[in-house]
């Protein structure tokens, strides 16, 4: 196969319009130098083709990106990338040739000939793009001059990504410090609160100027025990969204049936919310799965409980459909529904309504936890909702054995 060097003002505008387009339209910059290489590799003769970019922690070159398309693709591993020549390149800064002296007996893969430019935008060094021709032809003046107008491409190239690396670090930073002002906000609120009852009428019962008669003393004390238990659940809440997060939550699965799971629930929590009205459908006999029986629980009574703050008085109904390998349950309230502002975030930690922060106690951490609890089941929980249509949450539990079941929280 033969190639034409041509100097730059002799070569189809055309191929060099399509190697800056190539640069100034990628999204990503791996993509962009597949097209590249394409692109040159119809005009400029290589073999193999290296990117070094320049770790200043490590003051060192790190190869980023490799190819190899000519003579050297087969060998793979065994041919040169140019690893002695980068390092050339980021003491001199300045564009390499090193051409063997051909020995007609040698293998090709043993006499590269090397160009090396290196990437320099703005005075800052950034790398050196190595080309590699096994055995030849030697590298012309305008071969030189093509290869550093593609370098000088790939600098925007590199230079783009590391601004927007950089701007995505300080975007990944300003949300975690957005996470921890709103962390802080909400569990100070959410603690004040039960804190204060606990406080007020502790120190009302202990008053020495007053008595209390029993039935008023009983109210109290139940308001105390209703705090107490309260906070204990937002301590929970916090303890098990640590322990997701580090993926150190707990799960002991064993034999499950949910529909005598789901009706000890409905029986408790109508004992915390007598206006609950639930009712449990059952299309046919429901075989068990393999579970959790705790955590499980922790899912539907949050979702029952959100249906009983959130639509109170309410029908809630459960519908539990059977398939040959996974349980699908409905839970479908008749309620106000979610807003469309709201419901891409529900499942998101501390997320919490902003129409809603005033009227409802939470965390915002309930359906992120039981989110986080279903995937660990290897299920899926999803909602839908439509303002004043109320709200129906569908998880779909599989059937799997013990064995099978790989929980990334085991």
């Amino acid at each position: 196969m033969t190639f034409s060097h041509q100097p730059l003002e002799h070569l189809d505008i055309s191929h060099l319009v399509s190697i800056s387009q190539a640069v100034t339209q990628a999204k990503e910059w791996k993509p962009a130098l597949d097209k590249i290489v394409r692109l040159v590799r119809s005009i400029f003769i290589f073999d193999n083709l290296a990117l070094y970019l320049y770790d200043e922690d490590n003051d060192s070159m790190e190869i980023m990106y490799a190819r190899a398309i000519g003579r050297g693709q087969k060998a793979g591993a065994d041919v040169s990338w140019g690893e002695a020549i980068a390092n050339r390149i980021q003491k001199i800064q300045k564009t390499i040739v090193d051409e063997p002296v051909i020995d007609p007996q040698k293998n090709r893969l043993e006499q590269p000939f090397i160009l090396a430019v290196p990437l320099v935008l703005q005075q800052q060094f950034l790398g050196g793009l190595i080309y590699i021709r096994f055995g030849g032809p030697p590298f012309t003046p305008e071969n030189i001059q093509l290869g550093e107008y593609i370098a000088w491409h790939i600098s925007l190239l590199v230079q783009r990504q590391k601004i927007q690396d950089a701007y995505n670090v300080l975007e990944n930073h300003a949300k975690l410090l957005q996470f921890q002002d709103d962390f802080i906000s909400t569990i100070s609120h959410e603690l004040r609160t039960p804190l204060g009852f606990i406080k007020g009428y502790s120190t009302t019962l202990l008053r020495s100027d007053t008595e209390w008669d029993s039935e008023t003393q009983h109210e109290f004390l139940q308001i105390i025990e209703n705090e107490a238990n309260h906070l204990q659940h937002l301590i929970d809440d916090l303890l098990d969204s640590a322990r997701l997060q580090s993926g150190q939550l707990p799960l002991y699965f064993e034999q499950v049936y949910i529909d005598h799971l789901l009706e000890d629930i409905i029986e408790r929590i109508r004992l915390h919310y007598p206006d609950l009205n639930a009712n449990l459908h059952l299309e046919t006999t429901i075989s068990p799965i393999q579970g959790d029986p705790n955590r499980l629980t922790q899912v539907f009574e949050n979702i029952l409980a959100n249906a009983a703050k959130y639509a109170p008085g309410k029908d809630v109904d459960i519908i539990v459909h059977q398939d040959e390998d996974k349980l699908t349950i409905f839970i479908k309230d008749q309620g106000p529904g979610i807003s469309p502002d709201d419901l891409p975030h529900i499942f998101e930690r501390f997320y919490r309504s902003k129409k809603l922060e005033t009227t409802v106690r939470g965390t915002g951490l309930g359906l992120y936890i039981c989110q986080q609890i279903i995937k660990a089941h290897q299920g899926k929980i999803t909602v839908a909702s439509q303002p004043g249509a109320g709200t129906t949450f569908c998880i779909i539990l599989p059937y799997q054995s013990l064995q099978d079941q790989k929980s990334c929280y085991d």
